[in-house]
């Protein structure tokens, strides 16, 4: 089992940066790739940022060049930087964790970026 925690939601202006936090616990050493995706109201749950455990990331179009993902494995945590904020992508964020028999999904942390 894996349990995940997300951390760093807010609400934020337009133009502004917040950092997530996911810290990982339970079965880590299973864990094939790490990623956070959101879902707005009204809206299916879609992928942001993942990254593997060999360290190759992918980003959705919409956020790529202003979100960063990363990962601390000393504190078992990885993170989505994410500056620039518009207005859509207000959402909950989601942390996500594979292994090869399950996914694994944190409670989610509400992001609101004013206009």
């Amino acid at each position: 089992q894996v349990q995940l925690v997300e951390s760093g939601g807010g609400l934020v202006q337009s133009g502004g940066s917040l950092r997530l936090s996911c810290a990982a616990s339970g079965s880590i050493f299973s864990i094939y790739a790490m990623g956070w995706y959101r879902q707005a109201p009204g809206k299916q749950r879609e992928l942001v940022a993942t990254i593997t455990k060999g360290g190759n990331t992918n980003y959705a179009g919409s956020v790529k060049g202003r979100f960063t993902i990363s990962r601390d494995n000393a504190k078992n945590t990885f993170y989505l930087q994410m500056n620039s904020l518009k207005p859509e992508d207000t959402a909950v964020y989601y942390c996500n964790a594979e292994t090869t028999t399950k996914s694994y999904w944190g409670r989610g942390t509400q992001v609101t970026v004013s206009s």
